[in-house]
């Protein structure tokens, strides 16, 4: 038979009393953490892109920026889009000028679809040229792509 003596007199009760808990369980919170870590994670990349184009490959290496560009995109129609906005391309240098008076001078990417003329891409891109933008880049995607063979030539 198993039983326990208590002493003391009490019904249970010792004769100290314990001190209060004073350790925070953080356990909780790092689990609520790790979640939302990856919960971004995830949605980090789907938020980069407003407008989705069929960029052309190359290997060059990803150049890394301060603060984040102007992006002028040609889709596969032929539509011009800054930022996420569609823009009538004649109405683009306007645009560009006046977001320039704002004190807005930095680096204007543009995003081509591989397949749209490249004459329409030097178009646009000489009209923001003539709004006074001489940091101009064009963005690819950097997929591994095996380099041009030499028996082609």
């Amino acid at each position: 038979m198993a039983f326990s003596v208590q002493g003391g007199g009490g019904r249970g009760r010792s004769k100290y009393k314990r001190a209060p808990m004073s350790d925070i369980n953080v356990t909780p919170m790092v689990d609520v953490m790790l979640v939302l870590l990856i919960v971004f994670m995830v949605a980090a990349p789907l938020l980069t892109v407003g407008v989705p184009v069929d960029l052309p490959k190359t290997q060059a290496a990803a150049l890394s920026g301060d603060n984040e560009p102007l992006t002028v995109t040609i889709d596969s129609k032929g539509q011009v889009f800054l930022q996420e906005t569609p823009v009538d391309p004649e109405e683009i240098v306007a645009k560009l000028q006046a977001i320039a008076q704002n004190g807005y001078e930095q680096r204007i990417f543009i995003r081509a679809d591989n397949t749209i003329d490249y004459g329409r891409v030097m178009d646009v891109m000489s009209r923001i040229s003539s709004a006074g933008y001489s940091k101009v880049g064009l963005v690819t995607d950097s997929a591994n792509v095996s380099p041009p063979s030499k028996a082609a030539k």
